[in-house]
């Protein structure tokens, strides 16, 4: 196989044709490519795009590089959600107990930090001692026991993916719609789900910011799913300001266990229930999106939810007493706060500032080896329309060493300006199926 004449083709614009795709995958994961003609290739689709016919062989590739779960003869629905990544968006860790608490079964398979979002995984392993390797026999199990399994990409499952997912974060190829959705369908589909629900985010933290390219990206991942016999569903929701308050890997575990206490923040708690609700309504656990809502609701002031976390990070190797002392979880030793220079309107909380000054901490990666530091993040507290007094403190810094932490206080008093008026996002705009699109009202 020639690799030079592949990135040709694709520099020009020619399209690769699927056993072109299906041999260079199964060649890139035995080691025979190397990174640096796959990111030239990656480059090459990056501005040339992919057709139809091309996205569906990189697709099927990435997904036949591994293994999948396999819940043959087990009647409980099975539905994941996945979200495009966002800077503060921990809704992961609240709507996969929320879901399996109802009923429902979540395989959930997420992503590590991608660019300036943060990462599922990541976070999860904030917690002492917490397994996202699970291997895939033992995640089948403990989805039919607990409901519920929260893993990564295992040299199992998609290892295509997540080779490819690694070296797009490094390489400036993130923002790439058939990129995006091969990488995420590669990973569901290997899930045995029934159903799947996305949360495709829409504003300037987004990697699509644009309202028009994130419907593409929704559109061309139903597709995917539908045509593989997986139903979809994806909402379009905000990322013109963090979600939550809580900015940073075990600082976003901490909000998602309050959130489980019904204490999260009110934007957090609002996406959280839409997208269960979806869940929950594609998995037949209820007859409407109302019946849903409270479904989910329940589960959370009952203390259900909460459990069946509890449940999640014992089976997987974490302490689970974290759930109910966080103060096991990783902290900085350094904070800084930033505060109000003069009265008024929050006009912005720009989440792609914040999301890069974590990366800047050592929250997030700039080459593939990076470590995470769990620990370190921002506590932002304020929102876009909020009116704030001089002195009323707009964030907190929590860093690894003063220096870190004068640097992180002079980005986030970039990120963050103060003004007359506001215009904000509605949290979730538009609902998008294999039927069609609907505008969400407020």
């Amino acid at each position: 196989m020639l690799i030079p004449r592949l990135i040709e083709r694709k520099r020009d614009g020619k399209a690769l044709s699927p056993e072109d795709w299906s041999e260079l995958v199964r060649n890139y994961v035995a080691g025979a490519v190397p990174d640096y003609q796959m990111s030239a290739l990656l480059m090459a689709v990056f501005f040339r795009g992919l057709d139809s016919a091309e996205l569906s062989a990189l697709t099927d590739a990435m997904l036949a590089s591994g293994d999948r779960l396999r819940f043959d003869g087990w009647a409980t629905p099975r539905v994941d959600k996945h979200s495009t990544g966002g800077v503060g968006d921990k809704t992961s860790l609240l709507i996969a107990p929320i879901v399996a608490a109802a009923g429902v079964a979540v395989p959930m398979m997420s992503g590590r930090g991608l660019g300036h979002t943060g990462g599922t995984l990541d976070k999860l392993e904030s917690i002492p001692g917490f397994r996202t390797d699970l291997p895939l026999r033992r995640a089948e199990q403990q989805v039919r026991s607990l409901g519920v399994a929260l893993i990564g990409q295992t040299p199992e499952i998609a290892p295509a993916d997540k080779r490819l997912y690694a070296l797009r974060d490094v390489t400036a190829t993130v923002e790439s719609i058939p990129l995006i959705a091969a990488s995420i369908m590669s990973k569901k589909l290997a899930e045995g789900l029934d159903a799947l629900v996305l949360d495709v985010k829409t504003g300037s933290g987004a990697f699509l910011p644009q309202p028009s390219r994130a419907l593409d990206l929704a559109r061309t991942m139903i597709a995917l799913g539908e045509e593989r016999g997986c139903t979809v569903v994806a909402l379009l929701t905000a990322m013109d300001r963090p979600l939550g308050h809580a900015l940073g890997n075990a600082l976003e575990v901490k909000e998602s266990i309050a959130g489980l206490r019904g204490q999260g923040p009110a934007d957090l708690m609002d996406v959280t229930y839409a997208l269960a609700a979806e869940m929950l309504l594609a998995g037949g656990a209820a007859p409407s999106t109302g019946a849903a809502m409270e479904m989910a609701r329940r589960t959370v002031e009952s203390g259900a939810a909460l459990e069946k976390l509890r449940q999640v990070i014992e089976a997987q190797g974490g302490d689970p007493r974290v759930v109910d002392d966080d103060s096991l979880l990783p902290s900085a030793p350094v904070t800084r706060t930033l505060e109000a220079p003069q009265p008024g309107v929050v006009t912005q909380v720009e989440p792609r500032a914040i999301g890069r000054a974590i990366v800047a901490l050592g929250g997030g990666r700039r080459t593939v080896d990076d470590e995470i530091d769990s620990a370190v993040g921002f506590v932002v507290p304020v929102k876009p329309g909020q009116r704030v007094e001089q002195g009323e403190v707009l964030g907190t810094v929590h860093a690894r060493s003063a220096a870190a932490a004068d640097e992180a206080l002079t980005a986030l008093s970039a990120a963050i300006r103060i003004g007359d008026s506001a215009a904000l996002q509605p949290l979730v705009s538009h609902r998008v199926t294999g039927a069609g699109t609907e505008e969400v009202a407020a």
